[in-house]
């Protein structure tokens, strides 16, 4: 009995309808990122484990996608041996890649000398995580990211939240881009006198909009974080930025945070955005390496997580062998971008981006002659493509509707004496006599007419 095909939970298949609008999204960040001076740059699918584990924090490293070993992987594991930890090392040194931000990071300490700093590099590829699929939330996705290393300038982070302004508003997506200063959480820690907790804090915090207060106080009390300590949390996710400098007037490292994201402000305050930009002192960002500005942005009118997230990270390449190297990054969450412009529908309309004319025969003389046609259209850099057979002209008119062809040049024995072609336009249904350089100049003008 053959077996039914299916696909991992978590992964999907992409049409060629849904190749273009993703293609659309990519290639506005990409435009982007090039105006910017982001150099590309790819990275294997694969990593060693020992590259990833250890820098996501706890939750992310139970979330690697593990490779096992090829061979006989289990020749070297004690069959009485029952903690997976132990077990994994010896049965699978590789994993799928988390992120796209580690990669980075090894890769710039493996090319330091050939890099020059800054380095600004942009990366879109996809990454793995094992969490529970649900909406918006995938084990396979891409990731969009761009990172600035090799220098601690803030004008970076006032770039890069540039740069999610352009984008979203290239997409015609308003969005909310909220901001905040890991150092403020390091203070935050520091205020309520357990600053061994600050991992603990930013993990509980990370999960506000997901468990509520009472969540993250429950959160913080299994953490053990003092009594005492949760109240002044709870104070001080209730307060806005401007009544801050009170509270944090115990911690230097709380102050600085402050100053960094005014710094941030006054560099944007002479390019304003488009978007909003707002400072809330609730996004922590849970990922461990963070340690400066964070940033994350939330599609307006629709229910969806974050559609992206980043922030500065000053010593990411320490565990490689480069320590003090500081960077700050962004990164677009692409698949989630794709479902908030798809149910707001403003993908713009696909079908110019597809096959643009069909040449449909009514015989084996007419495709002959459709041949040298066919090459001069798509050498004037239109799409187009020939029927393979002299079928049924209602069959052949009936494929490109199905495919959203707009266009049919229809060839016949009148078509080939008098060297010209019968163009339907399949949208209004309007026919015309054209011949090939007529119909080249007519298509073309019609496809970027489109595409405006």
């Amino acid at each position: 009995m053959s077996q039914k095909p299916s696909i991992p939970k978590g992964t999907r298949d992409f049409t060629p309808d849904v190749l273009l609008k993703r293609n659309y999204i990519f290639d506005t960040i990409k435009r982007t990122f090039n105006r910017f001076g982001f150099l590309p740059l790819e990275t294997p699918a694969m990593e060693n484990l020992s590259t990833l584990t250890g820098k996501y924090g706890e939750e992310g490293d139970q979330l690697l996608f593990k490779v096992l070993n090829s061979g006989d992987f289990l020749k070297d594991v004690d069959s009485s041996e029952k903690d997976y930890k132990k077990v994994i090392p010896k049965i699978s040194e590789k994993g799928l890649r988390y992120d796209l931000t580690i990669p980075f990071a090894r890769y710039v300490v493996m090319h330091r000398n050939e890099i020059v700093f800054p380095f600004k590099r942009y990366q879109i590829q996809p990454v793995w995580r094992a969490d529970r699929p649900q909406k918006g939330r995938y084990r396979e996705f891409y990731q969009c990211d761009a990172d600035v290393i090799g220098s601690e300038s803030l004008l970076y982070e006032a770039e890069l939240l540039l740069i999610y302004d352009e984008v979203f508003t290239a997409l015609q997506l308003p969005v909310q881009i909220k901001m905040n200063n890991r150092k403020i959480l390091q203070g935050l820690s520091e205020v309520i006198g357990q600053p061994d907790k600050l991992t603990d804090i930013t993990v509980a915090i990370d999960k506000l909009d997901k468990i509520g207060k009472e969540g993250v106080q429950k959160e913080l009390q299994m953490r053990k974080v003092s009594e005492q300590g949760i109240r002044q949390i709870m104070q001080y996710l209730n307060l806005p930025f401007e009544q801050l400098e009170t509270f944090m007037h115990g911690s230097e490292a709380g102050k600085k945070g402050m100053a960094e994201i005014r710094e941030v402000q006054a560099f944007l305050s002479q390019t304003p955005l488009k978007n909003q930009l707002v400072i809330d002192l609730t996004l922590a960002r849970g990922l461990n390496y963070y340690t400066g500005c964070i940033f994350e942005v939330q599609a307006m009118g629709v229910q969806m997580g974050s559609i992206g997230g980043g922030g500065r990270y000053d010593n990411l390449t320490g565990s490689f062998g480069i320590s003090g190297m500081s960077g700050v990054g962004i990164s677009f969450g692409a698949e989630r971008i794709y479902d908030v412009l798809e149910e707001l529908q403003l993908f713009p309309d696909n079908r110019s981006a597809g096959v643009q004319l069909l040449f449909a025969c009514f015989d084996k003389e007419a495709q002959l002659f459709a041949m040298p046609l066919l090459q001069q259209v798509r050498q004037a850099g239109i799409s187009a493509e020939i029927y393979p057979e002299p079928a049924k002209m209602k069959k052949q008119l009936e494929y490109a509707d199905r495919k959203k062809i707009n266009h049919v040049a229809i060839i016949g024995s009148d078509e080939i004496a008098t060297s010209t072609l019968t163009v339907k336009n399949l949208q209004n249904g309007e026919q015309q006599k054209l011949n090939i350089q007529a119909l080249i100049g007519y298509l073309s003008k019609a496809i970027n007419l489109t595409a405006v």
